[in-house]
């Protein structure tokens, strides 16, 4: 059981349609109070440090700020209210950073109005509140053999986020910045934002230096290395 009797909750989904059905769904459900909605995670990290609401339903591809960032920012400053992630997608690409964010619960847009209520209860009572086919996930990424998984690097260089990361990762495979912005889901303003940090964080003056950088760093493969 929940210690408190209605869970507060902000819904962030930058699609109004979808946003306003959550919304609908969760004012039929009991023990939940909608104290909020918002269009990105910009808007869902303000929300919080005005309502500080116990739980946000965060959607992850978000224009301006995506739900990991918006995840990461609210759990630093607002560790009083859990994220738990609503999404469509439920690939590795996407999990992993949310849950490694501070995201405790994490449900696909298919799950029903009882397991979203289950989903809030789990996270204000401290467990972690994913979907049955979330937990398969996670025992199947586990139960892989030690040779199959991903190389564990060290934490980035500089200080470098794990999403800054990602986006210096498309700049050495010559995206632009709104090819980066189509392949993030996120806004081209928003790709231009953390180009800035990386240079500003690793002491670079263009992308010609940035892809340097990533190789000589270990954060993306020079054209043809696999091969070799």
């Amino acid at each position: 059981m929940m210690a408190r009797t209605v869970a507060r909750v902000v819904v962030a989904d930058d699609q109004t349609v979808v946003r306003e059905g959550i919304v609908m769904l969760l004012g039929l459900l009991p023990g939940i109070e909608v104290v909020g909605s918002a269009g990105n995670g910009e808007e869902a990290v303000s929300m919080v440090a005005e309502l500080a609401p116990d739980v946000v339903l965060m959607d992850l591809r978000m224009p301006r700020c995506d739900g990991v960032e918006a995840t990461r920012r609210i759990r630093t400053d607002h560790p009083g209210t859990q994220v738990v992630v609503l999404t469509t997608y439920a690939d590795d690409e996407s999990l992993f950073p949310a849950l490694q964010a501070g995201a405790r619960g994490y449900l696909t847009k298919d799950a029903d109005g009882d397991e979203i209520v289950r989903a809030i209860e789990d996270v204000l009572s401290g467990e972690a509140g994913l979907s049955p086919k979330i937990q398969r996930r996670l025992l199947d990424r586990f139960a892989e053999p030690a040779h199959t998984l991903p190389k564990q690097s060290d934490d980035p260089p500089d200080g470098l986020t794990a999403r800054e990361v990602e986006v210096l990762r498309l700049v050495a495979e010559g995206q632009s910045n709104p090819e980066i912005a189509r392949t993030l889901h996120v806004s081209t303003a928003t790709v231009k934002t953390h180009i800035n940090n990386i240079f500003a964080k690793a002491g670079l003056r263009d992308r010609a230096q940035a892809i340097h950088y990533a190789y000589r760093n270990g954060l993306a493969e020079p054209p043809g290395s696999a091969a070799t």
